[in-house]
C-alpha cells in the first residue's frame, strides 16, 4: 500500500495504484487535529504545507482541484482528481496552511445530477 511519506518523496514508477488505507489517513488526521498546532500537524506523515501537497498531486498523479468547500473550524476541504487516470484525493487544509490527506482512490467521475422534485424521494 501507499506509504504516507511517499506523497512527499520521490515516487517509484508504477506506484500510483497503491494508496494508504482511508482508516490510516483518518487516524493521522485525527492525531493531527488533537495535536492542535500547525507544527505538530506538519510532522504527521500525511500532512505538509499546502503548496507541497498540491504540487505533488499535480506532478506525481496528474490531479487537479475539482471542488472546494469550507469545513469546521474554517478548514478548507478540497477534492483533487485526474481526468486521465480517474484517481482522486480529498484533502483538508487548516487556516495555518497545513494540508492533510483525508482519503484517496480510483474511478473518479464528475456527475451532473439534478435534485429530485418535491414529490420524489432522494
Amino acid at each position: 500500500m501507499f506509504k504516507p511519506a511517499s506523497l512527499f518523496a520521490p515516487m517509484p514508477s508504477g506506484a500510483r495504484s497503491a494508496r494508504l488505507p482511508v482508516a490510516l489517513l483518518c487516524a493521522a488526521l485525527l492525531s493531527s487535529a488533537l495535536a492542535g498546532s500547525a507544527a505538530a500537524q506538519a510532522t504527521q506523515r500525511s500532512c505538509a504545507p499546502r503548496e507541497v501537497v498540491v504540487e505533488r498531486l499535480a506532478e506525481g498523479y496528474g490531479e487537479t482541484r475539482k471542488s472546494i468547500g469550507l469545513g469546521s473550524n474554517n478548514a478548507m476541504v478540497e477534492v483533487f482528481a485526474s481526468d486521465t487516470s480517474g484517481t482522486w484525493t480529498i484533502t483538508m487544509t487548516s487556516p495555518q496552511g497545513i494540508t492533510c490527506l483525508i482519503a484517496s482512490g480510483q474511478a473518479f467521475e464528475t456527475l451532473a445530477e439534478h435534485l429530485p422534485g418535491d414529490d420524489q424521494d432522494a
